[in-house]
């Protein structure tokens, strides 16, 4: 049986990949414009954040920086690594269900994860994936 990762910890893990995402977004907002956040910085602010989630996983085993440090990583559900096409998915399809759903679907998919007993959010119900310790 597979030991997927509760609220908590997939929590904790993104609080830190927000927090590199946004020293990161910063430090190249510095370097292009001069200043730690730029009003100016449109592709770095809408862009970055989001490849950083879709291609990390792709290239680093399902994992981001926060989920490295917590030991976990997402994971197909037919147990295989995840794809670009997976995390297109997950990430672009989910957000954009977030965003229809004025937020609401976000909310139902915390409550997913804290109260399902795989752990899958509505993302990871879209996407074929759970996030699992490795």
């Amino acid at each position: 049986m597979v030991k997927t990762a509760g609220f908590q910890v997939r929590f904790i893990a993104l609080f830190i990949d927000f927090i590199i995402c946004t020293i990161g977004i910063g430090l190249l907002s510095l370097l292009f414009y001069g200043q730690f956040f730029a009003s100016e910085q449109h592709f770095i602010t809408d862009y970055l954040g989001v490849l950083y989630s879709i291609l990390l996983p792709v290239i680093w085993q399902g994992r981001t920086v926060g989920k490295h440090f917590y030991h976990i990583r997402i994971m197909k559900t037919n147990g295989e690594k995840v794809t670009l096409i997976t995390m297109l998915i997950r990430t672009i399809v989910g957000n954009l269900i977030y965003l229809l759903s004025f937020g609401i679907c976000f909310i139902i998919s915390a409550f997913m994860v804290g109260m399902r007993e795989d752990n899958r959010s509505v993302h990871d119900l879209i996407a074929g994936t759970y996030v699992t310790y490795k």
